[in-house]
């Protein structure tokens, strides 16, 4: 089996997701991207993450053919392949569908600094990108375009996208900026929260190069 290890790690970091509040069922997907050799391993389609096994995970090329792999990919796959076609700093993505996040992205909002962990973001504030329909070639740009200079994004009226150089740091993002988005709302039913200026921003952006990344194992 090819690529054992990493599709391993996709298994893991599947139950992960629902151990974490971070989806439910089998919403969400998770890839890694394999830069040498031009291939992407992502989940399949419909199946319960307590069920996966390695050989569930499918490997297919960035042109959407499989190359080993006996179910479908998530019907999202189109949204990783355009991160790994045009964003060489992104080799792992993972899309929740977690609850504050997805609250926010219901509403069309962004979030902003309400806390200095939204920096893991890789920006100021994480933008909601435009709707489009599931699986379609439109979300995917909606969300490229509304993530650029970014490693996180909502989707509107959907849910969580982020990225990262790999998988634990990619998931890492999502837990991250989940916490900052279930603050967020805390703080808007309580009031109007305050803020972070953009030169603590920009602070924070600097420590976070270092601070915030996942050490490998």
């Amino acid at each position: 089996m090819i690529f054992k290890k990493e599709r391993e790690e996709i298994v893991e970091y599947g139950k992960k997701l629902v151990q974490n509040n971070l989806t439910k069922g089998t919403g969400g997907n998770i890839s890694v991207f394999f830069r040498h050799d031009k291939l992407m391993a992502i989940t399949p389609s419909g199946i319960d993450y307590f069920k996966l096994k390695p050989e569930d995970i499918v490997i297919m090329d960035l042109d959407g053919k499989i190359i080993d792999g006996k179910h479908k990919p998530s019907s999202e796959y189109s949204m990783h392949k355009i991160f790994y076609e045009k964003r060489e700093d992104i080799n792992a993505m993972v899309h929740v569908h977690s609850t504050y996040c997805t609250t926010l992205a219901c509403m069309d909002w962004e979030l902003p600094a309400v806390h200095y962990l939204v920096a893991i973001s890789g920006g100021k504030n994480v933008r909601c990108a435009k709707y489009a329909t599931f699986g379609t070639e439109e979300l995917a740009q909606n969300a490229y375009e509304a993530m650029e200079g970014r490693a996180a994004v909502f989707l509107a009226n959907h849910g969580l996208l982020t990225g990262a150089k790999d998988l634990p740091n990619a998931f890492n993002k999502a837990e991250e900026i989940e916490f900052c988005a279930e603050i967020y709302y805390r703080t808007k039913t309580l009031g109007e929260p305050k803020i972070l200026e953009d030169n603590e921003m920009n602070k924070m952006l600097e420590l976070f190069q270092s601070y915030g990344q996942v050490k490998d194992k």
